[in-house]
């Protein structure tokens, strides 16, 4: 199987997460292995590395890809929010680096069947895990119209929203909108000509919030955050590869907290939440792709790296 996925901000992530020989590091988002598979190389493939994919695809294809290596490489199909977990499946209990590649991947936006590209007509699905039950159709054909209203406001950041949730209540009435052509088509006529001139695609953004809404994206994010630095052992580091904001606001606020040691109100004379500082942050602001990565891969626009490291 191929599982074709370009690896963004690779050198600087790896750069930063600096891979010895005989440590424990974990890929959250295997993907088609890009990061894994330098990972392996930097540790000079002595340790034990740990690759994570809610997409069976993603460790079907690895399986493949990596079964020939002659190393300590554990594949686990299932969602990162679950790390503890599988690290206590594994006998682990702490670890020397872990990096999360956020979004969807080269492969699940070019692979036909899996219904998130706008680019593509191809059944309305968006899930990254095949073995849940909610799909983009469910949501798109199923939920009130002010939810659905919400979902691509808050998710999309879409300021036509209420118009394109209109436009789908009354679609679905006469005909249930079954694929991402016909949902494509539902978002053009109802987004007035002159606003469509400008901003990229028109579906862009509701398809970013379908597929957010789909996968929970950012309902597990921070306690997913955390999990991972409690697991780190002191010098370990986070590395965390974002698309768009609301990933990345919610990056950069779990770190700041991770990184303070009192959160009480500033009005209170003395600390009473004896809140102690886990982290210290490597990247004071954001690391971006370079202009050659932008231009070789276009999908790497609105990239942004934030790593961490454990005190």
């Amino acid at each position: 199987m191929k599982y074709h996925h370009v690896p963004i901000l690779l050198k600087e992530s790896i750069d930063i997460l600096n891979p010895k020989p005989g440590g424990v590091y974990v890929d959250a988002t295997l993907g088609g292995g890009g990061h894994f598979e330098n990972i392996l190389k930097h540790a000079e493939y002595k340790g034990t590395f740990i690759g994570i994919d809610q997409d069976e695809d993603a460790i079907l294809a690895a399986k493949t890809n990596f079964s020939k290596l002659d190393c300590d490489i554990r594949l686990v199909h299932d969602n990162f929010c679950n790390l503890k977990k599988i690290l206590r499946e594994n006998k682990i209990d702490v670890i020397d680096g872990i990096i999360f590649d956020l979004g969807v991947s080269s492969h699940q936006l070019d692979e036909d069947t899996r219904g998130f590209s706008y680019n593509k007509d191809a059944p309305l699905d968006m899930r990254m895990n095949q073995e849940q039950e909610l799909s983009a159709e469910d949501v798109v054909n199923n939920l009130p119209q002010e939810e659905l209203k919400r979902i691509i406001a808050e998710y999309g950041e879409e300021p036509w929203a209420s118009r394109i949730a209109d436009f789908i209540c009354e679609a679905r009435q006469r005909e249930r909108i079954r694929t991402t052509g016909e949902l494509v088509e539902i978002i053009k006529n109802a987004i007035p000509a002159r606003a469509r001139r400008k901003g990229g695609h028109p579906a862009r953004k509701t398809f970013q919030a379908l597929r957010i809404y789909v996968n929970k994206e950012l309902d597990i994010l921070e306690s997913s955050i955390k999990d991972a630095v409690e697991v780190l052992r002191p010098g370990g580091r986070i590395c965390v590869i974002t698309f768009h904001s609301l990933e990345d606001r919610i990056i950069k606020d779990t770190f700041k907290l991770l990184s303070t040691d009192c959160i009480c109100p500033k009005d209170l004379p003395v600390c009473v939440c004896n809140h102690k500082k886990l982290i210290k942050v490597l990247t004071r602001k954001p690391i971006y792709p370079s202009e050659e990565e932008v231009k070789s891969n276009p999908r790497a626009r609105s990239a942004k790296l934030r790593a961490a490291e454990r005190l």
